[in-house]
């Protein structure tokens, strides 16, 4: 075993270390019932309970299946290799399922139909996981780790469903939401337009702080919309400029983290200061003496 391949499974040993230690150390978290006393709870048209809270749903489908189509229609993403297909097919079809699961759920919400919600938003967190050890780590280990990566999710949702504890399904959700960024912006990129993967960081931050804020939204906003629609909505935006990002990118020539990028780029605004600093400005203003005497 040469030793590339000992590192990478010294990393998924220590990972797998570091969860059990988690699980024996820490307590159950069991999922609270308030969670589904949502803000919002009315019924505005065709009989849809919880309205709005349930069509909110509705640009995860047209996202998801976009996405979907253009992964495979010509190869319009222009993806190098199977495993970024499969994993970025898995992530759209992901999204695509949140809009079926997150409308079921909240139809009647309840611990049983919130299964249906969570089991797909595991399914895109992890293949996003697999995406990034493939494009910033190694393509075979991220092509390899799809699979494993999606069951584990999956396991997640099972494991909470029967003991109603939320370790597990926390490790899978957060996990994903601080290494990504971290490695967006540490790890050099395999693609250009990396900067789209903080755009989507930071609409998914800004759903949670939403979802957080259901209730003092709904009254901010005179019970016209509540935290947890935002919520849905600014979420399929990070579907969105995932997208986008793969309709613009390219192979990168230069594989440049986006933090050097940043170092150069501060480094050249301090320069720049410091020059514009140690330039004097004269400014001479003539006078036009004459000579000749008045008469």
């Amino acid at each position: 075993m040469d030793a590339s391949r000992k590192k990478k499974w010294l990393a998924w040993a220590v990972a797998a270390v570091i969860f059990v230690v988690l699980m024996l150390v820490t307590p159950a978290i069991p999922q609270n019932e308030d969670y589904h006393d949502f803000a919002d709870q009315r019924t505005l048209f065709l009989g849809i309970p919880n309205t709005l809270n349930v069509i909110s749903n509705i640009p995860f489908f047209f996202v998801g299946v976009t996405g979907l189509i253009l992964c495979h229609y010509k190869n319009y993403f222009r993806l190098s290799s199977q495993g970024e297909l499969w994993s970025w097919t898995l992530f759209f079809a992901g999204v695509t399922a949140v809009a079926f699961g997150s409308s079921y759920y909240h139809l009647n919400p309840n611990d049983a139909t919130l299964v249906w919600d969570r089991l797909p938003m595991t399914i895109a967190f992890t293949s996003i996981m697999a995406i990034f050890i493939i494009e910033r780590v190694d393509e075979r280990a991220g092509a390899k780790s799809l699979a494993p990566l999606v069951i584990a999710g999956a396991l997640s949702i099972l494991y909470w469903s029967y003991f109603d504890d939320l370790r597990p399904y926390a490790v899978v959700q957060f996990v994903p939401c601080i290494a990504i960024p971290v490695m967006a912006i540490v790890i050099p990129p395999m693609y250009t337009h990396s900067s789209y993967w903080l755009w989507a960081a930071g609409f998914y931050l800004l759903a949670k702080v939403e979802e957080a804020a259901d209730k003092p939204i709904y009254r901010w906003t005179h019970q016209i919309v509540s935290g947890h629609s935002l919520k849905h909505l600014c979420a399929a935006m990070v579907p969105v400029f995932l997208a986008l990002m793969l309709a613009k990118r390219t192979i990168e020539p230069e594989r440049v983290s986006l933090l050097q990028k940043w170092k150069i780029g501060l480094i050249t605004v301090k320069e720049s200061r410091s020059k514009d600093g140690n330039t004097v400005d004269v400014n001479c203003n003539y006078a036009v003496v004459s000579t000749s005497s008045e008469q």
